[in-house]
């Protein structure tokens, strides 16, 4: 931080070239990441690798906060940093940075200005947000840990793929990692944060008698590593997911093509709204000459209804927990030295709020906190925080499985679907018809959702329950999302028409 602190002055007073503008804002940012990882397969342990590293990310910003050199080459340089803690190496390091990133940004404001004479912008905005210089120096994280149980966990949760030969992938993985972000600009900001992440996983295939292939995964995400699952409760979900391989092989196809009532399970739900309102209330500014506000599926719903009008949603980073489970996307103060800030997104169904950085955008001339970048260091951009889904009308499971049934039999249907968890690109994994005789329900595989969008999730959502699931992801930007479970009135779902592959031509040792 001394090293930051004293280089930034210097790249304030004498970073000039004759035949440029100095800069009007300057910022070096520096992330410092011990990480552990290890992987076993087939009971063996395959990888097992400590790494640390320091990257550096320095931003030079030419012109002024309504037009700057931002983006293009002016995005900044990255590189990487010193290990050792040599006042005069890391200094260096700062220098040479700061210096190409000047550059950078005069060649970027050339072409930017001469791009923008190519274009009539009806309702400019500018390029970047004034922000009240914060200080703050939080506790470092460290890593401090025996990997020894930990990797004869993964082997012995690997192991159980002998129990079944038709196995053919059953891995189990863990990467533990802490990282400590220091951060000065010429606003005046100085902040120091640690962030721990533990992770452990196991996953699976096998294959269908047609050919299918079939794949289930599982995994925990945490602060702290004494959240995490003991190794017996880990090997013992890794035997629960081999189970369902099994019983995923023997289900039946699903049928050709269904339209109609659909549940969801908090856990399925949390996927959907994660990949279709998360995804899609990030204000990020669409690029030069275009008049749109924002961009994705929300960019013209602004003060539009995009929800039931009982479901409302609201990120707030500012939280560690929710109910009693933990939340992964808690910060205090963003990584543009911005504070957290809880932000209502949608209220009663109709969008109000965009999630956005330093960045401005039409509407939202402000950060509420969310800019945050990916490891090593990639530029800041809006990210969720804790996307929190919540009903204010809430019904029971019970009641929810009642009135899918009760749909089906008013519309003469045999049966409805529910959905237990979701995979990529929200596609059915754990599947299941529910009967509407007896409200017995089976296990199915081989099916995709025709409809599943924006659009289904405006108007075909008829109820939610009192249960929430919490979602957490690690990868890229740490963050949580947390719903309960759905009731679609109705979705169309299909038979999958994924090739299949030929099954092993003799059996495993």
């Amino acid at each position: 931080m001394q090293a930051m602190r004293e280089e930034l002055q210097r790249s304030k007073s004498q970073l000039k070239l004759d035949t440029v503008a100095a800069p009007y804002y300057v910022e070096f940012r520096v992330i410092d990441a011990d990480q552990y990882s290890a992987e076993a397969s087939f009971g063996a342990l395959r990888t097992d690798v400590r790494s640390r590293f320091r990257f550096l990310r320095a931003v030079v910003r030419i012109g002024d906060y309504k037009q700057d050199s931002y983006p293009g080459s002016g995005e900044g340089i990255s590189d990487f940093m010193p290990l050792d803690d040599d006042m005069l190496a890391l200094r260096h390091q700062l220098w040479l940075a700061a210096d190409r990133a000047y550059k950078a940004a005069a060649q970027s404001l050339t072409a930017k200005q001469a791009q923008l004479k190519q274009y009539t912008v009806d309702q400019p905005v500018d390029d970047f947000a004034h922000a009240v210089p914060v200080q703050s120096i939080g506790p470092l994280a460290k890593l401090d840990f025996d990997p020894r149980p930990w990797t004869r966990m993964l082997q012995d949760a690997s192991a159980l793929y002998k129990d079944d030969p038709r196995i053919e992938a059953f891995e189990s993985s863990m990467r533990f990692g802490v990282t400590n972000r220091y951060f000065v600009n010429s606003e005046g900001a100085v902040v120091r944060s640690g962030q721990s992440l533990y992770e452990i996983s196991v996953s699976g295939s096998t294959q269908a008698g047609d050919g299918m292939r079939l794949d289930r995964s599982d995994g925990v995400v945490v602060a702290g590593i004494k959240a995490l699952p003991s190794p017996r409760e880990f090997v013992a979900r890794a035997a629960e997911l081999a189970a369902t391989l099994r019983k995923l092989r023997d289900a039946p196809v699903t049928e050709e093509e269904y339209r109609g009532p659909v549940l969801f399970s908090a856990n399925a739900a949390a996927s959907v709204f994660a990949d279709l309102v998360g995804e899609n209330v990030l204000g990020g500014k669409p690029g030069l000459g275009k008049n749109a506000r924002t961009t994705g599926a929300f960019a013209a719903s602004y003060k539009s209804r995009v929800l039931p009008e009982f479901l409302s949603v609201t990120d707030d980073p500012t939280i560690s927990s929710f109910r009693g489970q933990e939340l992964l996307g808690y910060y205090q103060i963003d990584d543009e030295g911005v504070p957290a800030q809880r932000v209502p997104v949608i209220e009663h169904g109709t969008l109000v709020n965009y999630l956005i950085g330093r960045e401005p955008i039409r509407d939202f001339p402000a950060s509420n906190g969310h800019g945050r970048a990916a490891i090593p260091a990639n530029p800041p951009g809006p990210s969720l925080g804790n996307l929190i889904v919540l009903s204010a009308q809430p019904v029971s499971q019970e009641e929810l499985r009642k009135k899918l049934i009760e749909l089906c039999r008013q519309r003469d249907l045999p049966y409805g679907y529910f959905t237990e968890t979701l995979g990529p690109r929200l596609t059915p994994r754990l599947f299941y018809k529910v009967w509407a005789k007896d409200g017995h329900q089976d296990l199915v595989r081989g099916a995709i959702f025709g409809d599943l969008d924006t659009r289904a999730l405006r108007s075909g959502v008829i109820a939610a329950g009192d249960d929430v699931y919490v979602e957490s992801r690690s990868l890229n930007i740490p963050h949580s999302i947390v719903a309960p479970s759905i009731l679609f009135d109705e979705l169309e779902v299909k038979r999958a028409t994924t090739n299949k592959d030929k099954l092993p031509e003799y059996p495993a040792p």
